[in-house]
């Protein structure tokens, strides 16, 4: 945030990308990452709140090992964004700070002392703690919200939708298990008015007191730290306990949440204007312009999809929950319309979310990076709809398209492969399976439906897929008939 080191969250070395600034190396100076800015700005753009005309980092002082200058530069009178709202939420504030570094708990790694490898052989299971730097410094937006969530299920759903907004305006990749997006979430129990206990009595109003949960990485522990923590409070203010205003930590095997440490107030972090920063002067930024650079939002894509492509609100979902997909998808609508005006959506939109995901999950492969083009699939799509491809064709062709990214005709000129939908050419293959399947034949003849399934499917077998099933479903009734 106020360094050039790298901003790699996958880097395994330990503090590689590190430097004098953002290890707090006396006498260094820190200065501002515009761009990190300009994402915020645009995060608040999209949330509808008001961006800053003024702004100014504060220090927040605390002393732990994973703040290397036992003081964070964050921002605390003058945010980048306050208000604002999502999922019926209002935002209060969007800031700007820096990273802590990483701790890293270990037992009795082979970096520690000899006498922790000597403990370790003894079955004692000393543990050690490393500090890894590479996170130091890195930029970090904090989002605050107003006390509006009722429960687990709005929770969760706020979460996910500021997800897609960040990934949308590419501020984040959000990504929960790398640690990109983590969730920190502020539990009270409301009490009604008349048994509220007076706020000069313990601290609690009628909202109750809050507890915080921090760093949750999944949806799943958002949602399980939450329902443990109702849980919890609900059963020591029924025995006649107080909670106590603390910090306190998930634990995704035991699935409870442990204390760690009692919750600091704003005046225990002792905020004042950072000295080595100057005061940002936002007025004179060029807003318009961040304006047009924002995409279309998740919200008005939900609304477009289901109106323009006629989707299913599962699939609505499917597409909005990633950029990528809907662009492909658009792209590939765009050449289908050209080449089949008067058909739906509908084939497009089943083929991608079985076959084409299917293709990507066994071959282990992002969308981006497989080798077929909208174009492609849309023309490959259009010859399904034409009824010039079997299903099996159709499974084996778009593999093919896959991997090569060639044309659907070009990969069928090659192969020599076509539908064979001439009964004059298929006769002979049906008289020919009928001789050969006398029992299959029999049980048809006694009304078992499931025989002309099991001749059809020798007949697609026998011709490599390339059969018109119902030029063969026609024919083997017409034959087995008379």
């Amino acid at each position: 945030m106020f360094c050039a080191c790298p901003n790699e969250p996958d880097e395994k070395e330990p503090n590689k990308n590190t430097c004098s600034i953002c290890l707090g190396h006396p006498g260094t100076l820190p200065a501002p990452n515009e761009e990190a800015i300009k994402k915020v700005l645009k995060v608040g753009l999209a949330l509808g709140g008001k961006l800053a005309t003024s702004s100014h980092f504060d220090r927040k002082s605390y002393f732990y090992p994973d703040l290397p200058k036992g003081y964070q530069i964050s921002q605390y009178e003058e945010p980048l964004v306050t208000g604002g709202m999502l999922n019926g939420v209002r935002i209060t504030r969007v800031h700007l700070e820096e990273d802590t570094a990483k701790l890293v708990h270990e037992l009795s790694p082979d970096l520690a002392s000899g006498r922790a490898r000597s403990d370790a052989a003894s079955g004692s299971g000393q543990k050690s703690t490393f500090v890894d730097f590479n996170r130091a410094g890195a930029p970090l937006m904090e989002l605050v919200t107003e006390p509006d969530v009722k429960n687990v299920d709005e929770a969760v759903s706020f979460a996910r939708e500021l997800q897609r907004i960040l990934r949308y305006v590419g501020a984040s990749d959000a990504d929960m298990e790398k640690g990109h997006l983590r969730v920190e979430v502020n539990i009270s129990i409301a009490k009604p008015a008349r048994n509220a206990l007076r706020s000069d009595a313990g601290g609690e109003s009628e909202r109750g007191t809050k507890v915080e949960v921090k760093n949750l990485n999944s949806f799943r522990a958002v949602a399980g730290a939450i329902r443990y923590e109702l849980e919890r409070q609900e059963k020591l203010l029924e025995s006649g306990k107080k909670i106590v205003q603390e910090t306190r930590g998930w634990d995704e095997k035991t699935g409870e949440t442990e204390s760690q440490r009692s919750k600091e107030s704003a005046h225990d972090y002792r905020y004042f204007p950072e000295p080595d920063l100057p005061p940002l002067d936002l007025a004179t930024w060029d807003i318009d312009t961040l304006k047009r650079e924002l995409p279309e939002l998740p919200e008005a894509k939900r609304k477009r999809f289901a109106v323009e492509f006629g989707m299913a609100p599962e699939a609505v979902e499917f597409f909005v929950d990633e950029p990528v997909y809907a662009d492909f998808f658009e792209s590939a609508a765009s050449e289908f319309k050209a080449r089949r005006p008067e058909s739906s959506y509908t084939l497009l939109v089943n083929y991608f979310t079985s076959d084409l995901q299917g293709l990507l999950k066994e071959k282990s492969i992002a969308l981006t990076d497989a080798a077929m083009t909208p174009e492609h699939f849309a023309h490959f799509l259009a010859l399904v709809d034409e009824g010039k491809l079997s299903s099996r064709m159709a499974k084996d062709l778009l593999r093919e398209m896959m991997e090569t990214g060639e044309d659907p005709e070009t990969l069928m000129e090659k192969s020599g492969k076509r539908l064979i939908g001439d009964a004059a050419e298929l006769e002979p293959v049906v008289k020919e399976i009928v001789a050969a399947n006398p029992k299959a034949v029999e049980d048809y003849k006694k009304g078992k439906a499931n025989a002309l399934q099991f001749l059809v499917g020798q007949g697609m077998a026998k011709t490599g897929g390339q059969a018109s099933p119902d030029v063969l479903r026609g024919l083997f009734e017409k034959i087995l008939n008379n």
